[in-house]
């Protein structure tokens, strides 16, 4: 299956050359093929000449059952994990920023936040999944989201508890959905929402243009900064459920234990985009009144 997800979309991701499944289902042999036959017609596990004897059964049922670090295979308890140590980077990262950084330090700030999209360039692109690279950038993204979150909440109390408490409550809504199946994820589905994406971009960047030559398109304010908001959030939550699709399906497919990384760093891209929106949807509501 090819991922529309563009963290997940590279060649190779959720797969490797041999050992695990991938997305893609081998060719089954014709039936002249000598693989066509049942391999297991003769049994390999019986007694006697060729099989095994009573001693080496019994060892066998007494062994430990294979668990995820003894097949390689990525599980969801590896995602969890993954995902909880990114994040956990990501916070620490802020905190630091928070606490220590002047908040007059906008050079300090912005170095961290290009840097932090190189490396996340370099992550989407890179073929294969570096650990130490997905941790780096959950600091510097984090260092960055601290010293942003200290402004607004500087100007607006309180607004960094209400952005974390609404990026939560929106993943676990969409957790929730798609765990029901409320939510599908179609390629209809994913062709409409990618469709908004890239227009929702593509407005983003106009406003920013606009903005150098000192123009206002009134996205940062009143009803259309408020209904860009939503549509953000919106967004964020529609990468949620295609992370979830793919996740799901790279268990299926037996990807190998190191793509939970990947999925971890996807995860954290998504929440990361919605924390940001909801930041700023929160900040012109609060302005509003």
């Amino acid at each position: 299956m090819r991922s529309s997800n563009p963290v997940f979309s590279r060649e190779g991701s959720f797969t490797r050359d041999t050992g695990y499944a991938g997305f893609d289902t081998t060719q089954r042999p014709s039936a002249g093929s000598p693989y066509a036959q049942n391999p297991y017609a003769q049994n390999p596990y019986g007694t006697g000449p060729g099989g095994l004897t009573d001693q080496q059964l019994a060892e066998m049922y007494q062994a430990p059952s294979a668990g995820p670090l003894q097949t390689g295979r990525m599980t969801m308890d590896d995602v969890v994990a993954r995902t909880a140590l990114t994040l956990l980077t990501l916070v620490a990262a802020g905190a630091v920023a928070w606490f220590a950084l002047p908040i007059a330090t906008y050079g300090i700030v912005m170095a961290a936040a290009f840097a932090a999209f190189v490396v996340g360039m370099v992550i989407s692109f890179k073929r294969s999944v570096s650990a130490p690279l997905i941790l780096a950038y959950a600091a510097l993204e984090g260092f960055f989201l601290g010293a942003l979150t200290r402004v607004f909440n500087t100007a607006l109390p309180g607004i960094a508890i209400q952005a974390v408490l609404g990026t939560a409550l929106v993943f676990a809504a969409m957790l929730f959905a798609y765990r029901s199946g409320r939510i599908r994820v179609t390629p209809r589905y994913t062709r409409i929402g990618l469709s908004i994406a890239m227009g929702f971009v593509l407005l983003l960047l106009v406003n920013l243009v606009a903005s150098l030559f000192g123009a206002d398109l009134g996205m940062n304010a009143g009803p259309l900064g408020i209904l860009v908001g939503l549509v953000g959030i919106g967004l964020g939550a529609f990468f949620l459920s295609l992370d979830f699709a793919e996740i799901e399906a790279a268990i299926r497919g037996g990807a190998p234990q190191q793509e939970s990384w990947r999925a971890a760093f996807g995860l954290t891209l998504s929440l990361v985009w919605i924390y940001l929106e909801m930041l700023r949807l929160i900040a012109i509501l609060r302005g509003d009144d």
